[in-house]
């Protein structure tokens, strides 16, 4: 089976417009047949990407960290246990076709960030791909602009990322 993993926001105080972008995009992964990879948790939109995967009848694999089973979401297919968060990272990557990062904060930020150089040295061989629901990741889309104008960055490793507008144009690419 297909893998993809989703990175996304353990916040539960988020607007609603990142949830049904979560559900939009979950649900018809589930329907192109994809196994979800994620961070395994209840809160969020990771709970979110959980509720719509068990809703579809879709297998979830959620990766945790040990020192983290208190927010472990309590129906996924499958949970695997890790020691650390970058073992979480790792583990989460692993046998996957895509990463696609719906918003998230710091900890999102961190996971597409090391794809990337993953990706640039050739350790990952999927695609990186951004959710930019209503613009989300527009500075992050200027910054990488930023570092290629100062010759930090190439433009092909930029365009490693791939930015999306909304879950249907991810979906049409998979």
């Amino acid at each position: 089976m297909k893998k993809i993993c989703i990175f996304c926001s353990s916040s539960d105080n988020l607007d609603k417009k990142y949830s049904d972008a979560a559900k939009a995009l979950v649900g018809g992964l589930c329907k192109k047949g994809y196994a979800v990879v994620s961070g395994g948790s209840y809160r969020g939109t990771m709970g979110v990407v959980a509720d719509t995967a068990k809703e579809c009848g879709g297998v979830h694999i959620g990766v945790m960290p040990e020192y983290m089973a208190g927010y472990l979401y309590d129906s996924l297919s499958e949970v695997i246990w890790t020691p650390t968060m970058g073992a979480r990272k790792q583990e989460m990557r692993k046998d996957t076709d895509a990463l696609i990062a719906l918003p998230g904060g710091i900890g999102t930020l961190d996971e597409l960030i090391e794809a990337q150089v993953l990706i640039k040295l050739k350790k990952y061989s999927g695609r990186l791909i951004l959710l930019n629901i209503h613009g989300f990741y527009e500075p992050f889309r200027s910054l990488l602009e930023h570092y290629v104008s100062e010759n930090m960055l190439t433009p092909a490793d930029k365009d490693i990322v791939e930015f999306f507008d909304t879950p249907e144009a991810i979906l049409e690419t998979l």
